[in-house]
Order: structure tokens, then C-alpha cells, then sequence
């Protein structure tokens, strides 16, 4: 709290960037923790051996993500060229290019605030590298005024210098830590995605043949 103002304007900004990262940390882990149960969920509904227009049907109604949505988006496309006559390679072209656009939104949309998390990991240290140079400049300042130097005029300085070195690092290595666990989550969630899209249009390909 005694610290000069250029250093409290510094350290105030790294609070508020590693409050900003634990509230994007905490909403993003229930997020992709929900995506992955979700999609696990449907996938082993879908294997069950339903009947595909019943459950088309069934979740055509409902708000749906993930797998669900895929499925959704490459069905009713699928549906939708078959009542046109449109032919079998044309139902399952539309059907694919339906699927990868309903994927490609939902990994978007669980990449969002990640590059944040990656801002502020990359950044904070900067930051706190700026208030530790204020710090030791206010200090060696100090001195100009004195004419024996001692430690204990630059002892505060140097000292709230080290404390915002500190918060710099305090900020970013969560944010670094969570960044990349997330990137590799959603890499698995894709592929989890991608794998069931595959092995849905493979379907798809089965029934025109």
C-alpha cells in the first residue's frame, strides 16, 4: 500500500488481469468438461442402436452442441437432399459439407477466450518487469537527494520493485499452465468430434449404397 503510484497503477493491472484469467480458467474448465460428457453421452445413445430418423426427430426440437449438433446439421441436410431427389453423392456431399461447418463453429466456439488466457500469460510478466524498473529507477532517484547513500532509502524501493516481478509472475503462470491444459482439451474434443463425423457420414454412405 506504500508503494509509489506508477508501481500500484502496475500492480492494480495485474490483479485485475489474474482475476480476469481465473474467472475465464473456472467458466472455460466447466465448459469443456460439460462439451466432453455431452458428446460422450450422445455418441453412446447413438451406438445403441436407435433408429436415426426417431432420434433426428427426437433431438431436432432441443438446443443442441457437440455431437448432437453434427449429427443434427449432417441429417437434415441429408434428409433435405433425399426429399429433392437431389441423388445419393450429392446427399452425402451436402451432408459433409453441413457436418464440418456445424463442427468447425463448435470448436470455435470453445476456443473462445483462450487466447486471452494466452494474452495475459505472455504479457504479465512484461508488465511486472515494467514495475520492477520504476520501482528500482524511483530508488536510485532517491539517492540523488542524499549525501551518504544507505540501504534503508532504497530498500522500499527495490522492494515493491521485487513485489511487482513478483505479481507479473503470479498473474501469467496460471494463466500459461491452464492455456496450454485447455488447447490440449479442445484438440481431443475435435478429434472427438471429427472421429464421430467420420463415422457418421460412413453411415450415411452405407444407406445410399
Amino acid at each position: 500500500m506504500s508503494a509509489s503510484m506508477p508501481v500500484k497503477v502496475v500492480m492494480i493491472i495485474l490483479i485485475l488481469a489474474s482475476l480476469w484469467s481465473w474467472l475465464i480458467i473456472f467458466s472455460k474448465g466447466r465448459v469443456l468438461a460439460n462439451a466432453h460428457n455431452k458428446a460422450k453421452k450422445f455418441e453412446e445413445h447413438f451406438w445403441s442402436g436407435v433408429d436415426l430418423n426417431k432420434l433426428y426427430e427426437k433431438i431436432s426440437t432441443q438446443k443442441n452442441t457437440g455431437s448432437a449438433l453434427i449429427f443434427e446439421a449432417g441429417f437434415k441436410e441429408f434428409k433435405r437432399k433425399q426429399t429433392v431427389k437431389s441423388g445419393g453423392i450429392q446427399s452425402i456431399e451436402g451432408s459433409d459439407r453441413a457436418m464440418r461447418v456445424a463442427l468447425s463453429r463448435e470448436i470455435e466456439k470453445l476456443e473462445s477466450s483462450l487466447p486471452t488466457l494466452a494474452t495475459i500469460g505472455s504479457t504479465s510478466p512484461y508488465i511486472g518487469l515494467l514495475g520492477t524498473v520504476i520501482g528500482i529507477m524511483l530508488s536510485f532517484h532517491a539517492l540523488s537527494d542524499v549525501t551518504q547513500a544507505t540501504i534503508a532509502l532504497v530498500a522500499p524501493g527495490i522492494s515493491e520493485a521485487l513485489i511487482a516481478t513478483a505479481m507479473g509472475l503470479f498473474a501469467a503462470i496460471p494463466a500459461v499452465i491452464f492455456y496450454n491444459k485447455f488447447s490440449d482439451k479442445v484438440e481431443r474434443i475435435y478429434a472427438q468430434y471429427d472421429a464421430f463425423k467420420d463415422e457418421f457420414s460412413a453411415i450415411l454412405h452405407r444407406q445410399i449404397g
